[in-house]
C-alpha cells in the first residue's frame, strides 16, 4: 500500500479506511463530490473550484478553530487546497471526499502549528477595538474564552475536539481525517474534554452567581424586613 504525500503532511489514505472501515456508502451529495473530482484530474478548469466553493466555510471554520489564528488558518487552507488540487488523480474512493478535504486541511494546520511551536513569534498588538455594545462585547469576550482554551489543548486533541464536538462529524469519519483508529479519537476527544472542564469551570461559575444591583441602587429590603416596616407602620396608624 502506497502512502500519499500531500504536502501538508503525510497521510495512508488506505490506512484510515482501514482502521475505520473500508465500507463507505456514497451519498447523492458525495456522488456529485466525486464527479467535480474526477473531472478536476481530467482537466476541467473550473471543476475544483466548484468544489472548494461546496465547502469553504466548513473547511474555513476547521482551519480556523484548530489554528486558533486567522492568518495561519488562511494560510494553512490555502496549502491544503494547494496541495488536494494536485493530489485529486491520486483519490481511491475510499473515503468521502468531504473525509478528505478535512484530512489535508487538518494535516496542514498540525504541521504549521509545529512549525509555529519550533519557531515562536511575537504577535503585533493590535488597534483599539471600536466600542461594541455590552451584549455584543461580552460574547465575544466568551468566545475569545473558548478559543483561548481550545489553543491551550495539545494539537491531537484539539484537531479531535473541533472534529467531533464543534463540526459534528461521527468519530469514525473524524478517526479517518485523522488517521488514527476510533479508540483514539475517543481518548482524545475525552483527555480534551476533561481540560477544557478545568479551564472554562469558572464561565459555570459565573452563570450561578447573584446579581449585583448597579452602584448607587439600594438593594431592596429582605422579606423579613419588610415585614417589620409593616408592623411599626401598624403601631404608628
Amino acid at each position: 500500500m502506497r502512502p500519499s504525500r500531500y504536502g501538508a503532511g503525510v497521510v495512508d489514505e488506505g490506512s484510515a479506511g482501514d482502521r475505520a472501515g473500508t465500507s463507505v456508502p456514497v451519498s447523492p451529495p458525495d456522488a456529485e463530490d466525486r464527479a467535480l473530482l474526477a473531472a478536476h484530474a481530467a482537466g476541467n478548469p473550473d471543476a475544483f473550484g466548484t468544489l472548494f466553493t461546496r465547502h469553504r466555510d466548513r473547511l474555513w471554520a476547521v482551519a480556523l478553530r484548530t489554528t486558533g489564528d486567522r492568518e495561519e488558518a488562511a494560510d494553512a487552507l490555502q496549502d491544503a487546497l494547494l496541495s488536494a488540487c494536485r493530489a485529486a488523480a491520486g483519490y481511491r474512493g475510499d473515503a468521502r471526499v468531504t473525509t478528505w478535504l478535512h484530512r489535508i486541511v487538518v494535516n496542514a494546520c498540525l504541521d504549521r502549528a509545529r512549525r509555529r511551536a519550533a519557531r515562536p513569534t511575537v504577535a503585533l498588538q493590535d488597534g483599539p477595538d471600536v466600542a461594541d455594545p455590552r451584549d455584543v462585547l461580552a460574547e465575544r469576550e466568551l468566545a475569545t474564552e473558548v478559543q483561548a482554551a481550545l489553543a491551550a489543548l495539545p494539537l491531537e486533541q484539539r484537531a479531535a475536539i473541533v472534529l467531533v464536538d464543534l463540526h459534528g462529524l461521527p468519530v469514525e469519519e473524524a478517526a479517518q481525517v485523522l488517521n488514527v483508529p476510533v479508540g483514539t479519537v475517543k481518548s482524545r476527544c475525552s483527555r480534551g474534554r476533561a481540560r477544557l472542564a478545568v479551564s472554562l469551570g469558572h464561565l459555570r461559575n459565573q452563570e450561578r452567581s447573584p446579581a449585583v444591583p448597579p452602584v448607587g441602587v439600594r438593594p431592596g429590603p429582605s422579606e423579613s424586613e419588610a415585614q417589620s416596616e409593616a408592623q411599626s407602620e401598624d403601631g404608628r396608624a
